[in-house]
């Protein structure tokens, strides 16, 4: 987790925040609620439980992503977005809108079927 000390603009911060490949997809698959790190590896295709666990902690670090452990056992943690993930989910369900319509119009439906994700036809 690389931070720069010098910003000309806060979407340089964000931008930071969220870069890789995986922050965006483990946000927006916390979406409904509180998951487990096994629903998360269910749900996340290609994500080994290191990487997972590597950017869950950086998602914590900056105040996205809280976890919560339950009493007793045997070991129960939850995760889930925080105000500011919230806030920032809003704007990844718009990046999700726009591929969504970016693989329509390029005839990439397919993948959208298969994940059983709605789309205009």
């Amino acid at each position: 987790m690389k931070i720069r000390t010098d910003y000309t603009c806060p979407l340089e911060i964000v931008h930071d925040i969220i870069k890789g490949k995986w922050k965006t997809i483990i946000i927006f698959q916390m979406r409904a609620g509180a998951v487990t790190l096994s629903q998360l590896e269910k749900s996340i295709a290609g994500i080994s439980q290191k990487m997972l666990l590597e950017q869950l902690k950086e998602l914590r670090h900056f105040g996205l992503v809280a976890k919560e452990n339950a009493p007793g056992y045997p070991l129960h943690v939850d995760y889930y977005l925080t105000k500011r993930g919230r806030q920032i989910l809003k704007a990844i369900e718009i990046m999700q809108d726009v591929g969504i319509d970016y693989m329509v119009e390029h005839h990439l439906t397919a993948v959208l079927d298969q994940k059983g994700i709605c789309y205009p036809r």
